[in-house]
Formats: C-alpha cells, sequence, structure tokens
C-alpha cells in the first residue's frame, strides 16, 4: 500500500511539474510573439510591406532572446543578486560587446534577405543601428526589470514566512515554558494550603469543612482558570480573599492584615496567579514580630496600571534568617518562577521592586497594561 501511495504521489508531482513547464513555456512564447510584433511596428516605415519588416524582425529576434535569457538566468542569480558587483560588471560587458556584433550581423542579413528591392533604391525600413539597438536592449532592460522584482518579490515573500514561522516557534516555546512554570506554581501553593488544612484535621476543628470549601474553590480556579492567558482582575482578587481567609483560619488573633483595594473594572484583566504568589509568600516567610504577622496589602488602579503593594513583617536578626526572600532562587520555585512568568508574559511591561529591611520585607509590582480603560 505505501508502495502505491508513493507511486501515486510521484506521479502527482510530476503532472504538476509538467503543469508548470507547458505554463511557463506558453508564457515566455506569448511575450516573445509581443517582442516580434513590437520590433515589427518600431522598424517599419508608413509605406514599408508588413511580411518584409516582419521578416527583419524575426532576425533580431533570437540575439535578442539569449542575451535577455543570459542576463536573467545566468549573469543576475550567479553575479548580481550575491553581490558580485566586480564580476557582474565584467560580464555585463562581454556580454553587451558580444551581442551588439551578433545585432549587426542580424541587421545586415535581415536587411538583404528580408528586402525585395535593390539597395540602391532604398530599404523602407529603420536603418539606424542606434534605433534597432535601443530596440533591442529595451526589451532586455524590460525583462531584466521584471526578473528583478519577480525575484525580490519571492524573496520577500520567503523572508516573511521564515520570520513568521521563527515567530511561530517562538511563541509555541514561551507557551510551553509558561505552562512548565505556572504547573510548577501550583503544587508549590497547594503544599501549603494543604498543610494548612493538616494542621486543622489534627486539631479536628470546626472550621475544616469551611476551609475544606475555600480550598476547592481555589483549586478550580488553578486547574481551570489558569489556563487562560488572560483573567478577570475582579476574580483573581476573589480567589486572592479566598487565600487570605484561609490563612487567617489558620493564624487566628496572630494575623494583623490590612488589604486596600481600588474598584476593579470588569472589562479590567491580568494574567492568571501573578498577584497570589507574592501574598503566599509573605505567609510562609513573614515572621510573627512581638506575636503577631503584619501583611499590609494594596492594589491601587489608575488610567493605564495597576499598582500592588505587599508588605510583611519579620524578625530583625543580623544573620538574616529572611534573606531569602531578597534572593527568589533560595525562597521556593514559588517567586522565582513568578519573576519568570513577568518576564515572559508582561516582558518590558511590568516594574518589580523588592525591598529587604531588618524588619520588613516589601515588593512593588507596577504592570502596564492596555486592559485598563
Amino acid at each position: 500500500m505505501q508502495l502505491v501511495n508513493s507511486i501515486f504521489i510521484n506521479r502527482m508531482k510530476r503532472s504538476g511539474f509538467i503543469t508548470y513547464s507547458i505554463e511557463k513555456i506558453g508564457l515566455h512564447s506569448l511575450f516573445w510573439l509581443g517582442v516580434l510584433l513590437f520590433f515589427t511596428f518600431f522598424f517599419g516605415l508608413e509605406d514599408a510591406p508588413f511580411t518584409t519588416v516582419f521578416s527583419f524582425s524575426a532576425f533580431l529576434l533570437p540575439v535578442t532572446l539569449v542575451t535577455t535569457y543570459t542576463f536573467i538566468y545566468y549573469l543576475i542569480p550567479r553575479y548580481l543578486l550575491p553581490k558580485k558587483y566586480a564580476a557582474f560588471a565584467l560580464y555585463t560587458c562581454y556580454t553587451l560587446i558580444i551581442s551588439s556584433s551578433c545585432i549587426v550581423y542580424s541587421a545586415f542579413y535581415g536587411l538583404v534577405l528580408s528586402s525585395p528591392m535593390a539597395i540602391d533604391k532604398g530599404f523602407p525600413i529603420t536603418k539606424s543601428l542606434l534605433f534597432i539597438s535601443i530596440a533591442v536592449y529595451l526589451v532586455v532592460i524590460l525583462a531584466c526589470a521584471f526578473s528583478l522584482l519577480k525575484q525580490n518579490y519571492k524573496t520577500s515573500t520567503a523572508n516573511e514566512l521564515l520570520k513568521n514561522e521563527v515567530l511561530a516557534r517562538e511563541l509555541q516555546l514561551k507557551k510551553q515554558e509558561l505552562m512548565y512554570l505556572k504547573m510548577q506554581i501550583h503544587p508549590h501553593f497547594l503544599f501549603n494550603t494543604l498543610n494548612t488544612l493538616y494542621g486543622f484535621a489534627l486539631k479536628k476543628s470546626d472550621e475544616t469543612p469551611e476551609l475544606i470549601l475555600k480550598l476547592s474553590n481555589l483549586l478550580d480556579y488553578i486547574l481551570y482558570q489558569t489556563q487562560k492567558s488572560k483573567v478577570s482582575l475582579k476574580q483573581e482578587i476573589e480567589h486572592i480573599q479566598d487565600y487570605i481567609a484561609l490563612e487567617q483560619m489558620r493564624f487566628k488573633d496572630n494575623l494583623n492584615i490590612n488589604f486596600e483595594c481600588d474598584y476593579i473594572a470588569d472589562e479590567i484583566e491580568i494574567a492568571p496567579m501573578v498577584l497570589l504568589p507574592f501574598i503566599e509568600n509573605s505567609f510562609k516567610h513573614g515572621k510573627l514580630n512581638n506575636g503577631q504577622l503584619h501583611v499590609e496589602i494594596k492594589l491601587k488602579i489608575t488610567e493605564k496600571h495597576i499598582h500592588f503593594r505587599l508588605k510583611n513583617s519579620k524578625i530583625n536578626h543580623s544573620e538574616g534568617k529572611n534573606e531569602a526572600l531578597c534572593k527568589p532562587q533560595q525562597s521556593g520555585i514559588g517567586l522565582a518562577n513568578l519573576q519568570k512568568r513577568l518576564a515572559l508574559v508582561y516582558k518590558n511591561a511590568h516594574e518589580l521592586k523588592i525591598k529587604n529591611e531588618p524588619d520588613f520585607y516589601e515588593i512593588s509590582l507596577t504592570l502596564f497594561t492596555t486592559h485598563v480603560p
């Protein structure tokens, strides 16, 4: 079966090649027929017989054809397009010298063999070699110009296709990298949340069912909504509030959190899981200071920006136990991957500042987004 398919495909290719060759020969034949008619009317005088002028023009057609094809299929592709200008100029001179000699011989024999009248009675065809040369080289120049335009179009089209292919591959690689980063962030987030749930289960707390419900909502968001490239900012904030509620259950009175948020229009969108990992890290790496963990979150929306600021307390140790917060590569995969995601999704459209002070840790993220009205 494969052999039959291979034979069929080869026949189709040969059939296509033959069809293309026939079409190409037909177009070239029509072109040279037009050139022959052009010569006939260009060289003829008012009282010159059509057959005589036509015969004379036919003598000039071969030298025009050979000169044109020499430029189109040899000199231009071999020397001009590869930018070998010196060689192109040299061989062009050779071609012009040879073609000029051929024009002289063709015109001479055309005059002798085409005219039924004696030379001394005059020949009713333009006899100036200048006009004859102009006509021949005009055809050559026009054909070469058309060939160069066609070659330029093919090159531009090929470059555009190649550029699009490269961009498509880069986009696919970025999508794969982004998906990989998301897959890493999800287990990191779930690990922390399940630890909280485990603590409640050990205590047999009555709040465990509510904790499981909020966790299920977060899981639904992670598994389905984060597959999208953009989600509603309002939706992202709702799940952030669910996460804060989970942490409030865990910390009880040891948590002092202040969450300020501007009004969010429905049409404002953001990449999913961009803000939540920052908040997650504030609870994971933040330390109780004087018996309380202080977390301050502010979300401000301007005309074309989303400003997010997060500040959490930490214990002031000279050895810097909270140093990991300044070095994302040492603070777990969540924050490090988040910075990579920002570089991919908001390339040249975000600004992240990290401040690590003795008694607090602060991040400031600005997203430059056209989705903000």
